[in-house]
């Protein structure tokens, strides 16, 4: 199983996939479609486009999304250059995002490992978080990237020409602000769920603001700049989300779409296509979609936590048993408290000892940063499940 948090899980990755690649379209609205069919267009990525099916729930949300920048960058690079060649890919991907952020990757080249696969680790773990500082994002709904489409459009670009036209990301990021803003203003009805959409859009800008751009209306946006067919398909999606209201458009609203359309240089079927994948997919996924499921922060931070220590816990099991057990103190006193309230004193104990424990093991030391001993409790309400099962039983009786 792959772990998208420890070094060394691009090379995992494509040891795997060395036995296992999907066949590619050999048209690009097919490579487009199998692409949004994965929900990755959306930012609320649902499964990853490999013969042998990902197991997305054994993974966090920001782990998803590197299993899913990677692997599109890849079958973007198959797609575009006709190659399968992992280590070009690699030397090619390092490149590209060193072109794009020249700046700060002299101090990167000198602290992490020589191998490219190192670099593009460290890369795309910064890629796919939100422009939200560390604390933001643990009370924030919003966590991954949700425009990261945009680095497969500029990659695919950098692979055809060599390079990456000037402010290509700042272009892309006015353009995809203007049409969202302009969307918003034609939905007829208003939800909370707008608000919400522009907070996700606006995290994941790198290169622009929501207040830099001001399109008034259709005759004011532009959008030459973009020729690829892949831009276009995703520009008027981009789009079609945001109108979205329970599967139903109004005229002005649908005008609006045949009109970007129009501009784009996409046919009325295409459009009529974009219209419904966008509605079948938030139909499905409603319910899994971060921006329609708004939760307060603290309660977000919780469930949030809750699942990210269960997930680490699942995956040192065997060592923290180990640790656990051999702690015979640390036995008896998490033992008693099945019984009785601890008393102060007993408590400061479990804390101390679990925290020395968390320090032996690399994955836990969360639980050592600043605020990690407000997740102790999560970590003390999964024990019983990875002790032997003589503890459970005591529990019982």
């Amino acid at each position: 199983m792959i772990n998208p948090s420890a070094n060394g899980w691009i090379d995992k990755y494509f040891l795997e996939q060395s036995n296992t690649k999907s066949i590619l379209e050999t048209d690009v609205l097919g490579f487009y479609k199998n692409i949004r069919t994965t929900g990755f267009i959306y930012g609320h990525i649902v499964s990853i486009n490999t013969i042998q099916e990902a197991n997305i729930p054994q993974w966090k949300p920001e782990e998803v999304s590197k299993i899913a920048l990677i692997n599109t960058l890849f079958e973007t690079y198959r797609y575009t250059t006709n190659q399968d060649n992992s280590i070009d890919f690699i030397n090619k991907t390092v490149d590209f995002y060193q072109k794009i952020t020249p700046k700060g990757f002299g101090l990167f080249d000198k602290l992490l490992p020589t191998s490219e696969s190192a670099k593009l680790e460290s890369i795309i773990d910064e890629r796919v978080q939100t422009n939200k500082d560390i604390i933001s994002r643990n009370f924030s709904h919003i966590v991954t990237n949700a425009l990261l489409f945009v680095d497969i459009l500029a990659f695919r670009h950098y692979l055809i020409e060599g390079e990456l036209p000037e402010k290509y990301f700042k272009k892309t990021e006015e353009a995809i602000i203007s049409l969202v803003s302009l969307a918003l203003q034609i939905k007829t009805v208003k939800t909370s769920n707008d608000d919400l959409l522009i907070k996700l859009f606006e995290a994941s800008l790198r290169y622009t603001k929501f207040s830099q751009v001001n399109i008034q209306n259709l005759e004011g946006l532009s959008l030459d700049y973009f020729k690829d067919d892949l831009e276009k398909y995703y520009l008027l999606d981009l789009a079609g989300l945001t109108v979205w209201k329970d599967g139903k458009l109004d005229n002005e609203e649908s005008y609006f779409l045949f009109k970007i359309a129009e501009t784009l240089k996409l046919s009325d079927a295409i459009t009529q296509e974009s219209i419904d994948s966008v509605s079948q997919f938030i139909e499905k996924y409603k319910s899994e979609i971060q921006y329609f499921n708004y939760s307060n922060p603290v309660k977000h931070f919780y469930e949030h936590s809750t699942s990210s220590v269960e997930l680490l816990i699942k995956r040192n099991k065997k060592r923290l048993s180990k640790e656990i057990v051999e702690s015979k103190e640390l036995m008896q006193l998490l033992l008693q408290s099945t019984q009785r309230e601890l008393d102060t004193t007993e408590k400061k104990k479990v804390k101390k000892q679990l925290l020395d424990i968390c320090k032996s093991v690399p994955s836990l030391t969360i639980f050592l940063l600043p605020g990690g001993s407000l997740l102790l409790p999560l970590l003390i309400k999964f024990i019983p499940q990875i002790l032997p099962s003589a503890f459970n039983e005591n529990l019982e009786d």
